[in-house]
């Protein structure tokens, strides 16, 4: 799985929450004036935010990217769909992986490489509420176990 190697902006830990991310793609974004000084400033939240495939392209849906401060009448749609930078054979594997029941695509992370905004996007499979509760206690216990060896 890729990890976010860049600058980090914005992470969207929802996700680890509601899905078991199966794999990890680092994609390209597509923006549009001002969205890149936005997002240098960490003007982004991706809580609520999927990716679509239409007509063999893959789309991120419902990210907001607050509008440039300094900007003028060029600000763009906080909430417009963007479009991913992906190779074709990368959409065609989603596309086919996404439309088996309960796995969905999620962005994880934005960050910066080499100057570029690129989203880490996850093909996930939701969680019943009995794999949250036993996940949150996974980690609570690893908490306790890390606090337990930090005191010997």
């Amino acid at each position: 799985m890729p990890k976010g190697k860049g600058n980090v902006i914005a992470q969207n830990r929802k996700a680890s929450h509601d899905y078991t991310i199966v794999e990890a793609i680092e994609a390209g974004v597509v923006l549009k004036g001002t969205e890149i000084k936005s997002i240098r400033n960490s003007r982004i939240n991706l809580k609520d935010g999927f990716v679509r495939i239409r007509n063999g392209e893959a789309y991120l849906f419902n990210v907001h990217i607050s509008p440039y401060e300094q900007g003028n009448i060029f600000n763009h749609d906080p909430l417009r769909t963007r479009k991913l930078l992906l190779h074709k054979r990368q959409i065609r594997k989603l596309e086919t992986e996404a439309k088996n029941a309960g796995m969905t695509i999620v962005p994880l992370k934005v960050y910066l490489k080499d100057g570029y905004a690129k989203v880490l996007i996850g093909l996930a499979k939701g969680k019943k509420d009995y794999d949250k509760r036993e996940s949150l206690k996974r980690k609570d216990q690893d908490r306790q176990i890390q606090r337990v060896l930090k005191n010997r």
